[in-house]
Order: C-alpha cells, then structure tokens, then sequence
C-alpha cells in the first residue's frame, strides 16, 4: 500500500530533480551571458541561498520522516495547489526570461530588461515562486517547522538579494519598472 508519506517523499525527490536540472540550464545560461559581456553581481550571497534552498527538500522530507508528520487533509490538498501554482510560475518566469534566466545575478550590458510573461506585473515573479515554495511544500505533508524556517530564511535572502539584483540592473531597469510591484500584484513600494 503506498502511504501519503512516500508519495510526499517522491514530491521532494522530484522537487530536488528540479533544483538540478536548474543548476545545469544556469550553468549553460551563465557560460552564455559571460560569453556576451555578462557582470555577475552578489557572489557574497550566492553561496548562502545554494545551501538555504538545497536543504530545504531534505529538511521537509526528514521532518516528516523523523518527527512523524502526518498528511493535514485539506490544508495538505491546498498546500499542494499553491506549490504547483508556485512551479507554474517558475517555468512562466523562465520562459520569460529564457538564456538570461540564471540563478546567479549575471547582467549583459545593453540587454534591455524582460517585460514579457509575468514580468508584466511583477519585477520579482520567481522570487514570489519561491516564497510560495518554501511556505506551501512544508505543509502538503504537516512539516511547518520546514514552513516557518525557510520561509523566514528565504525572507531574509531576498531582502539582500532583490536590492542587489535591482541595482545591477541599473537606470533603464528601475525606469521600465517604476510603479510596478515586486513580489504582490497591487501592492506597491513606498
């Protein structure tokens, strides 16, 4: 009989097939932005959101493992629809962005900034992906220590990463984007 937790644990080794199959596409994405002029930028915070975002499947998968989480019926199916929601955004904000998407913060001067796909509402859309991820995954399967940790810890990541990012970016990026919301359609900076 196949229990709730073993199909939870197939969801974090797909999950973690994801994260590798998107360091390769970086990679190949990196080599082509360096190969055009590319500036990487945030190489101080880069190492610390690999680790934050590698160990989170295993953490949701150990807490439920270890502490005997159990599947939380509605909130579990909820949980479930807003991380493929979450994925959905992420393979949108991908496309979007296509060769220039990275998971580094690499910017090709001249290149004007994407403002296709879910760029059309939000500057940060994979930021809000992720967010939704690392609160929504946790809960398919009660983890909500996994929840509230890397949340908090993807919070913090991404109130150094996003100024840093927009700041690479430079003038025509703030410009095209200004009034637009970084992570929450209708709601705008201050």
């Amino acid at each position: 009989m196949v229990t709730s937790a073993r199909l939870y644990l197939v969801f974090i080794g797909l999950l973690y097939g994801q994260r590798v199959t998107e360091l390769i596409v970086s990679r190949r994405h990196a080599r082509r932005a360096f190969a055009l002029g590319g500036v990487e930028y945030g190489r101080a915070h880069y190492p610390v959101m690999v680790v934050v975002h590698g160990l989170f499947p295993l953490a949701c998968a150990l807490e439920v493992l270890l502490l005997g989480r159990t599947f939380p019926g509605a909130l579990g199916v909820a949980a479930l629809v807003a991380a493929l929601a979450a994925q959905a955004m992420r393979l949108w904000t991908m496309s979007a962005l296509g060769w220039r998407w990275n998971t580094r913060i690499i910017v090709v001067p001249g290149a004007p900034p994407v403002a296709s796909g879910p760029y059309r509402y939000l500057r940060h859309p994979n930021y809000l992906a992720v967010l939704v991820e690392v609160l929504a995954v946790p809960l398919i399967h009660g983890a909500w220590l996994s929840a509230l940790v890397f949340t908090a810890a993807s919070s913090v990541i991404f109130c150094v990463r996003i100024p840093a990012e927009e700041r690479a970016l430079g003038a025509d990026y703030a410009a095209r984007f200004a009034g637009r919301p970084r992570l929450l359609p209708g709601v705008r900076r201050a």
